[in-house]
């Protein structure tokens, strides 16, 4: 691996993107066209950050050689959280690494825990839209109402014609589309059950899989627990698995550029009652020194917010694969963390 990636070799042979706890920037300056450009780019390190610095200066330097050879290359690395960093090594706070090396527990961009196994297959899938809520029917009430009453007002009717009209015509239409979507779920399942039938139906054609599916707060949480998965060697498989329980399409472009595969342990933040974001933002690791005393602050709210809670509630095994003890050892983790064998409300 090049120096200071960050990559190391797994147990399983495979090659993942861990978290480097050291980060360092570089700077190059040259001129293109008579025209004064200055090249950033950041460098990493699991070791020190010597070798992180000396990682961003070998960045840095064969970025600028790219530019001056008039490659289209942005002169610009920008701090970005995870599911933005695309290629970047996953850049926060780690809080927590195994000691053999198969999982990091880190703080997101907003505060909260997150798993980090690169070889764990980990699927998020979120539901089909809910039923429309109150909010959105009045709103489509009401658009209805505005649409019929200035119709009828540039016919020369008098407004109350008009407001009941419009108030008729709202009601009929929203009754359609309630009456639409209960036919449609009545028909079909409810979203829960048709994402179970979807994971079902996968595993049923695969003997040797097993997966623990798990309630979130907007879908499942899916872990294979069968075998380790390499996220390079194994990426048709996982891919063909990712479409067919139809994974969260931005959760999976990350697992492919980061190597790794991800579940996130304690709430979220919005949902404890905590709406003011992670400080400074935007939440990515490290943080100056400076504004630390302000981070450490809020970072105690939520501590202290999310006790008594759970980020997911086991449901269910599907499969009649053996487990894989390595694969099972880092779920009994996962499980742990995440409260998902206990009775706690999930957020």
């Amino acid at each position: 691996a090049p120096l200071g990636s960050g990559v190391r070799r797994t147990a399983g042979g495979a090659h993942a993107m861990l978290v480097p706890r050291h980060w360092a920037e570089a700077r190059r300056s040259l001129r293109v066209d008579g025209r004064a450009v200055t090249v950033r780019r950041f460098g990493w390190s699991s070791a020190s950050e010597a070798e992180a610095t000396a990682h961003a200066e070998h960045r840095a330097a064969e970025a600028a050689a790219a530019i001056a050879a008039g490659q289209a290359v942005a002169p610009r690395e920008r701090k970005v959280p995870y599911n933005g960093a695309d290629g970047l090594p996953i850049r926060e706070e780690i809080l927590e690494e195994d000691k053999d090396g198969r999982f990091v527990v880190t703080r997101n961009s907003y505060g909260a825990h997150c798993l980090n196994a690169p070889s764990l297959l980990i699927a998020d899938v979120d539901f089909d839209a809910p039923r429309p809520s109150a909010a959105v029917s009045c709103l489509l009430a009401s658009g209805c109402w505005a649409l019929a009453a200035t119709v009828l007002a540039s016919s020369g009717s008098a407004l109350p014609s008009a407001i009941a009209f419009g108030l008729i015509v709202g009601a009929v239409l929203w009754l359609a589309v309630l009456a639409l979507y209960d036919s449609v779920a009545r028909l079909f399942g409810d979203p829960s059950t048709r994402a179970g039938r979807r994971l079902m139906r996968f595993v049923r054609s695969r003997p040797e899989w097993r997966v623990r599916a798990y309630r979130t707060p907007r879908g499942l949480r899916l872990i294979a627990v069968h075998r380790l998965f390499d996220p390079v060697g194994d990426l048709p498989v996982i891919e063909r698995f990712f479409r067919a329980v139809r994974a969260d399409a931005t959760y999976a472009r990350m697992c492919r550029l980061q190597r790794c595969f991800r579940a996130r342990l304690t709430p979220k933040p919005w949902r404890i009652r905590i709406d003011d974001h992670l400080r400074p933002r935007p939440g990515v690791w490290p943080v100056d020194p400076a504004r630390r005393a302000v981070r450490d602050a809020w970072v105690a709210r939520y501590e202290a917010a999310r006790e008594g809670y759970a980020a997911c509630v086991f449901l269910d095994d599907v499969g009649n694969g053996r487990e894989d003890p390595d694969a099972l050892e880092i779920t009994r983790a996962h499980d742990e963390r995440a409260g998902a064998l206990t009775d706690l409300p999930i957020a």
